[in-house]
């Protein structure tokens, strides 16, 4: 499968697709036509069944800078509802990505910042390049971390450091890993190797608990776990993997 994107590039090669942000003369600022990209890329990726991990990465030297403020009508501000934008746009793609049962790896090549950053947090992981730098700048420009970055952020990182980190200060990929906002740092071919071995559907069954565990009961959430092992234990998987403990092989 393939796709014919300006902003956007799509490649499937060993069962990984790779969606890269490709607006790099503005560091992949984020624009309406990025957006749309983004997210037939991440539909494609879902439902090909020779796809088993997905990664998001960005063009030449950054990740993403974020919002492309010029995509706005900067001559009608009083006009402009931030809101519906974000329902049009980020809320959807953001919600996509949660939806899909594959791991999503986001491979932070350089800045993350603004709702770049918000990207990768809506990611299962995050790898970072040791130059890589991480920010959200919302509040300098008057504005809430948006597209999810209220949600996953103090997830990630617990609400007191999610709270400083949303006063824009830029971090370094070594901060970022030690606080828990990235996995590792450094180069995350091993990592997504090892992502294809994964069990399914037992990962996504796991991942979707996970994420529930925060808003659900205790009862809720066994009961869950009922459901998903009950699947995970039909699987072809499972059957291999308990015949192959069981030879000693």
């Amino acid at each position: 499968m393939s796709l014919k994107q300006n902003t956007v590039l799509y490649n499937v090669e060993d069962r990984v697709a790779t969606i890269r942000m490709n607006r790099p003369s503005v560091k992949n600022a984020i624009n309406l036509e990025m957006h749309e990209e983004l997210y037939a890329a991440f539909k494609m990726a879902k439902s090909d069944h020779d796809v088993q991990v997905i990664v998001l990465t960005g063009a030449g030297d950054a990740f993403s800078s974020g919002a492309d403020i010029k995509s706005i009508p900067l001559d009608d501000l009083e006009q402009f509802d931030h809101g519906s934008y974000l329902e049009k746009t980020y809320n959807s793609l953001i919600l996509l990505i949660d939806q899909i049962e594959k791991p999503v790896v986001a491979y932070i090549n350089g800045i993350a910042v603004g709702a770049g950053l918000s990207l990768a947090l809506a990611c299962d992981f995050r790898i970072a390049d040791e130059q890589s730098a991480f920010a959200l700048s919302f509040l300098q420009i008057g504005l809430i971390p948006d597209a999810g970055a209220s949600y996953y952020l103090p997830r990630l990182v617990g609400l007191g450091k999610a709270l400083e980190l949303s006063l824009g200060k830029k971090i370094s990929a070594k901060e970022a890993v030690e606080i828990g906002l990235v996995n590792k740092v450094g180069d995350p071919s091993t990592f997504i190797q090892n992502l294809k071995r994964l069990p399914y559907p037992a990962y996504y069954y796991m991942k979707r608990n996970m994420k529930a565990g925060f808003e659900s009961t205790l009862r809720v959430t066994l009961d869950m776990e009922v459901e998903g092992q009950r699947v995970s234990g039909k699987s072809a998987f499972h059957k291999q993997a308990v015949m192959k403990f069981v030879r000693g092989s």
